[in-house]
């Protein structure tokens, strides 16, 4: 599988990286503010993000028409430092107090339930336009679409937008194999795909990934597989 809709963006540096795709997310929301009542941002966790979160909030957008929420989530506390929420807090909304952020639900009686809390969320801005920003990890993961976990195959083929996820037997969820993610329904939501990645491994595995099909053994062709053209930020 080769795919048509991957757009590869190459930074030399890490600075330059954090400009490019700091300006593409800026200029994107920015675009849609301009033809829409509300926007929506979906964000991703883990240690590659912040720099650019960070920078996104210096920049001068109508965040009042800015709704933040995530792409996923560790089912732990809020203020946990296992949780996507405490880095958005700690990144993006440490120096912008004017942006109104949507944590998913951690606290409920299990994440199935509080998955169906996110997904009737999500309904209440149908007409919200959506841009969604994704890591992907070693194994191909994107969100907490983890290969081999329970729940991955209803996240393929259900139409809510979260999902549950457990994955206790891999190594990439340990020590928290509970979580919330988008659904393959929840990433078609979006109406724009971005991709963060940094590093030669990184690379090799996205490589890997348009050279087969089979979403189950490296979940990032979900995203290859869409019609939204996937914005993909690379630096060594």
């Amino acid at each position: 599988m080769r795919s048509n809709n991957l757009r590869l963006h190459v930074s030399a540096d890490e600075s330059s990286w954090i400009a490019s795709a700091t300006d593409a997310l800026a200029n994107a929301l920015a675009l849609d503010l301009a033809t829409h009542p509300c926007v929506r941002l979906l964000l991703s966790g883990g240690s590659t993000p912040g720099p650019i979160y960070c920078a996104l909030a210096t920049r001068a957008l109508e965040w009042a028409r800015i709704d933040v929420g995530l792409v996923d989530d560790r089912w732990v506390a809020h203020d946990s430092p296992a949780s996507n929420a405490r880095l958005i807090r700690e990144t993006l909304l440490r120096t912008n107090t004017a942006i109104a952020f949507l944590p998913l639900p951690t606290s409920g009686k299990s994440t199935e339930a509080d998955a169906r809390r996110a997904s009737e969320a999500f309904a209440l801005t149908p007409d919200a336009a959506c841009t969604a920003v994704f890591g992907m990890g070693p194994d191909g993961h994107i969100a907490s679409l983890i290969p081999g976990s329970d729940g991955f195959a209803e996240a393929v083929q259900s139409s809510d937008v979260y999902v549950a996820i457990h994955a206790p037997d891999s190594n990439v969820a340990a020590p928290w194999p509970d979580r919330i993610s988008l659904s393959r329904a929840g990433i078609a939501r979006a109406q724009r795909h971005m991709l963060l990645i940094r590093g030669d491994e990184k690379r090799a595995v996205l490589e890997r990934a348009l050279e087969g099909d089979d979403v189950g053994e490296l979940p990032i062709r979900l995203l290859l597989q869409e019609s939204t053209p996937l914005d993909v930020y690379w630096c060594p």
